[in-house]
């Protein structure tokens, strides 16, 4: 979608329902459980709680306590800290005395006790927390005897009330977790589509516009002396210009699949009228479409620095293999140009960059270099049924490191 246009009717739908999705919980959610306290507070109003001030100062300690717990322990950060965890250990003691010392309905702060270690407590503190804390809870409302409920009931809700809040919670970070993951892999995915409609784009425009140069160069050498075949190369510049956008159409919806065959035939009239003879040795097993494609990169982007930086007179591709793997080997002998425009930084490379590494996310290597006789030879070898990342699919780009196994291939001065 054009990063200016306006959103079709159905994905402003599909945003609508992921605006309404229920996100995790807050720690305002614990906040209303606090009017378990209620009791409480109308003994201390109505003046039924002995020392009221010591009363009032407890429950004010407790609120603030178990708000400031509630809140840390949403947060992984400061849930971590040990300063929640002297916080909850307060939180505790001021739970214990007013619970030994009022009895009654002071004795539901353990449940809110347990309800706020199961914000913070984990794996094995939180099954020993929540145990010792409903045993406390049944021991306190038996010694006291005036539990307005049955000191097993208030054990359990003990218990259960930190164990609900802690099982809402695990799976409230699981959930964010896997939002996290499911978004991180669309943004692996736009990336890696970005870069393969890069790569594609660069080795088709590159070499397309190479051959439509050396083809009008050839033109304007011809017209002089032979109108025939100057028109030969201007149809072909035509042709060559059809093609690309067809191809280029194809490398936009990801449908392209190249042919080494085919390639190999538009190699021999590039270099047969850039003036560069072309020889073709070919041997071995059949190829599987995934190979023959992978192979026909390497024929186009060879093709292409030959014709730009070589000077050569004679170009050879052969192709040959066992059962196993195939190797598709591209000499010249060429001394490359000396003269031309200065190189680019972070520019220069950048085709023979993306073939390593479209052939290794095949299982494959390319390796790239000055010839032992001169000139320079670019060798590719892949598995004959090339089963990884083809050129529709760039999954594997990080098998490879950037520039791994061109070596000199990647100088920016021949661009080879």
């Amino acid at each position: 979608m054009p990063r200016n246009a306006r959103p079709s009717f159905r994905e402003r739908r599909r945003l609508r329902r992921e605006g309404r999705r229920p996100g995790p919980p807050s720690p305002y959610a614990l906040l209303p459980w606090l009017l378990m306290g209620l009791g409480a507070f109308s003994n201390l109003f109505q003046g039924e709680t002995p020392t009221p001030w010591i009363a009032g100062a407890g429950l004010l300690a407790f609120n603030s306590l178990y708000i400031s717990v509630v809140f840390r322990g949403f947060a992984k950060e400061k849930r971590e800290s040990p300063v929640t965890y002297v916080l909850l250990g307060a939180l505790a003691v001021v739970t214990f005395a007013l619970a030994i010392g009022y009895g009654g309905s002071w004795l539901l702060f353990f449940p809110l006790l347990s309800l706020a270690a199961g914000t913070v407590l984990r794996h094995r503190w939180l099954a020993a927390g929540l145990l010792g804390l409903a045993v406390a809870a049944c021991a306190v409302a038996v010694w006291r005897d005036d539990s307005a409920s049955p000191p097993w009931t208030l054990g359990y809700g003990t218990f259960i009330s930190g164990a609900v809040t802690s099982a809402i919670l695990r799976l409230a970070e699981t959930v964010t977790e896997l939002r996290a993951t499911r978004q991180e892999l669309a943004r692996a995915a736009v990336e890696r589509e970005r870069l393969r409609f890069s790569r594609d784009l660069h080795d088709l425009l590159g070499h397309t516009l190479s051959v439509i140069v050396v083809k009008s160069e050839a033109a304007r050498r011809l017209a002089p002396r032979d109108m025939d075949a100057a028109l030969t190369q201007v149809a072909d510049i035509e042709s060559v210009g059809r093609q690309a956008l067809t191809e280029i159409r194809e490398a936009v919806t990801g449908y392209r699949e190249g042919s080494l065959a085919t390639e190999l035939d538009r190699a021999r009239s590039a270099l047969t009228a850039a003036a560069i003879e072309p020889v073709v040795r070919r041997s071995g097993p059949p190829l599987a479409p995934q190979t023959e494609a992978l192979l026909g990169w390497v024929v186009r982007e060879a093709v292409t620095n030959v014709v730009r930086h070589s000077t050569a007179t004679r170009c050879v591709f052969e192709v040959s293999g066992t059962g196993e793997k195939v190797r598709l080997t591209v000499t010249d002998d060429g001394r490359g140009r000396r003269e031309g425009p200065a190189p680019t930084p972070g520019i220069g490379g950048t085709g023979l960059k993306g073939l390593t590494e479209r052939l290794a996310a095949a299982g494959g290597s390319l390796v790239a270099g000055p010839g032992a006789d001169g000139g320079f030879v670019v060798t590719a070898e892949l598995p004959v049924d090339a089963g990884g990342d083809g050129p529709g699919d760039e999954g594997g780009d990080a098998a490879a490191p950037p520039g791994a196994g061109a070596g000199p291939a990647c100088s920016p001065t021949l661009g080879r």
